[in-house]
């Protein structure tokens, strides 16, 4: 809507003899297109409640098919993409982009996104088994390591525990 106006603006501008105004940024554009602003309350709850319904079925139904790789993976990544499709309504697309690319966060979705895309070619196109598997790995400990980012001291927590695990923590590494 704002693009409209500002594009409305702009001819009035170039009639009067004046100079239009500064084109748009590519993340202003995108910022427009993936916004929920525009969207009601209602209807921001609606789409998350649906992802995220979506998302844990999908999910819960994966587990049904652990036997058969291919089904699995493919109910597996699709309910993680509708689970953060539902934090999106909740956050906004573009926000939840910046947010998912942030410094802290950058790797971990990197691996996530690259993993979730390769589990299913893996799964779909090679049919391959040990492949399907190691990247629903990759997926899986990519997501927990993206999902704490977000608790203060999360990863930190983890990294504690994995060495408590092997041997090799004190008892000051927990706090």
């Amino acid at each position: 809507m704002a693009s409209v106006v500002k594009k409305g603006i702009d001819k009035v501008r170039l009639m009067a003899g004046m100079e239009p105004s500064a084109p748009e940024t590519p993340v202003e554009v995108l910022d427009e297109y993936t916004s929920c602003a525009n969207m009601t309350f209602e209807q921001r709850m609606y789409g998350f409640a649906f992802c995220a319904a979506f998302g844990l079925a999908c999910s819960a139904l994966s587990s049904v098919f652990w036997t058969v790789p291919r089904k699995f993976a493919i109910l597996y990544s699709m309910g993680n993409i509708l689970s953060l499709a539902s934090t999106g309504f909740l956050t906004g697309f573009g926000r939840q982009l910046k947010n998912m690319f942030h410094g802290t966060r950058f790797v971990a979705t990197c691996v996530y996104l690259g993993s979730l895309i390769m589990t299913l070619i893996a799964a779909v196109e090679i049919q391959s088994f040990p492949l399907t598997i190691l990247f629903l790995s990759i997926q899986w400990c990519a997501l927990m390591w993206y999902c704490l980012s977000y608790i203060p001291g999360g990863r930190a927590m983890l990294k504690g525990c994995v060495k408590a695990c092997c041997g090799g923590a004190s008892e000051g590494d927990f706090f």
